[in-house]
């Protein structure tokens, strides 16, 4: 009788045991390949968008022309997902801006500019006024994604590959990996269509024709629609060439930012104080670290480039051997021309004194002159906009180039 019900409490002990094991498993999260959380960051009501553009199109008045397509409410949410820089895996992360109403939505990404704090990243500052605005074309009804890029949000800890072509063009395909990777499950109502539209300017202008590139010939999953472009430096190498010519050149930060990260990141194999003067060599890194401003690290640098250039640099950059793997890594880091079957939208204002407009130029002359019809490829230029000045009229009519690709 004792053994018996020795066997039954055993039995018993099990069976508990089976089911509290079973019950925990049916609680824990899938394995995901790309997706690691997300959690909510703002939302918007139509009323409060609408009343924010009011406001700033008395400052900027094209900005209201974006009112009437303001439809739904929108839900914004830091992601963090799984991405790699040269097989190194990180964690990544931005913002999915997501129409309230349940629906199938096709994915707008916004590729931002040139940003050297963290603290003004997409995911660390989502109510900043310029991001808001963007968050709001999910009322129109997209899924909206704004890429923090590599070094930034929940990869701080690194430095940011600025304007290195790979790990910026794999952190974002991989955000796309994992929004799809969970869509309802984590973004309620969320259908995610198979429809990607790109939009960005200055540094985010050169990641958006990167990335149309990329989708076009390397990820056929992601089906593209169309790209619109804000004065890019699509060509580094020419840009560089025309900058080292300069006496002086106002934006020195922007220099710097690009030979730091290719110093890090192996782009070239010369060490930085072969290319600039001291202080500014033994400096460098100590400056993009996340904390600094762009006027912050201009101010410990120099507007004079023969003062921050070492002038074996400035008479040797391109023909001599001894920065071959400079000239190399601007020029892999570049965006080549070719023909694409998809809309393509080019914006640059005339008198833009940071990237040249003949960086716009160029680049559609080559993309028509590779055969890419000038009946998609579109070239609008904004008289006598300096860099800044010409940001708000480029993302008014991208949007409504993208917005005329979807609804026709």
């Amino acid at each position: 009788m004792k053994n018996k019900r020795y066997i039954i409490r055993i039995l018993l002990v099990f069976f508990f045991f089976a089911v509290t094991v079973s019950s925990c498993k049916k609680d824990e999260e899938p394995d995901y390949n790309y997706f690691v959380s997300n959690e909510l960051a703002a939302s918007y009501s139509t009323v409060s968008m609408t009343s924010m553009l009011n406001m700033v199109s008395e400052y900027y008045p094209e900005i209201g022309t974006m009112e009437s397509y303001i439809d739904d409410d929108v839900n914004v949410y830091k992601i963090v997902y799984k991405t790699t820089i040269y097989e190194d895996e990180i964690e990544a992360s931005g913002l999915v801006c997501v129409p309230a109403t349940p629906g199938e939505y096709p994915v707008l990404s916004f590729q931002n500019g040139t940003n050297t704090l963290n603290s003004d990243a997409p995911s660390e500052y989502p109510t900043d006024i310029f991001y808001q605005l963007i968050e709001y074309i999910a009322s129109m009804g997209f899924v909206v994604l704004i890429p923090d890029y590599p070094g930034f949000g929940s990869s701080v800890q690194i430095p940011h590959p600025y304007l290195i072509k790979e790990p910026t063009v794999q952190s974002i395909v991989d955000m796309f990996h994992a929004l799809n990777e969970v869509g309802a499950t984590k973004f309620p109502g969320l259908t995610v269509k198979n429809e990607y539209y790109l939009l960005g300017y200055s540094q985010g202008g050169w990641a958006t024709l990167a990335l149309h590139k990329a989708l076009d010939t390397d990820y056929p999953e992601f089906n593209l629609a169309g790209s619109a472009c804000g004065a890019g430096p699509y060509n580094l190498y020419n840009l560089l060439t025309e900058m080292t010519g300069y006496s002086t050149y106002s934006m020195p930060s922007y220099i710097c930012y690009i030979i730091n990260a290719y110093s890090v990141y192996n782009q070239f194999t010369n060490p930085v104080s072969d290319i600039l003067n001291e202080p500014y060599a033994t400096n460098l890194s100590s400056l993009y670290t996340g904390t600094l401003s762009l006027n912050q690290i201009n101010a410990q640098l120099t507007t004079s480039i023969p003062g921050l250039f070492k002038s074996e640099f400035l008479s040797g950059f391109t023909s001599s051997l001894s920065y071959s793997t400079v000239r190399q890594a601007l020029i892999n880091n570049s965006i080549s021309p070719w023909v694409t079957l998809k809309p393509l939208f080019f914006g640059h204002g005339t008198g833009d004194t940071h990237v040249s407009v003949t960086a716009t130029e160029s680049m559609y002359n080559a993309m028509i002159a590779a055969g890419t019809s000038s009946a998609i490829c579109q070239k609008v230029l904004y008289p006598d906009l300096d860099h800044g000045d010409a940001v708000f009229p480029f993302i008014i009519d991208g949007i409504q180039f993208l917005l005329d690709i979807r609804d026709n």
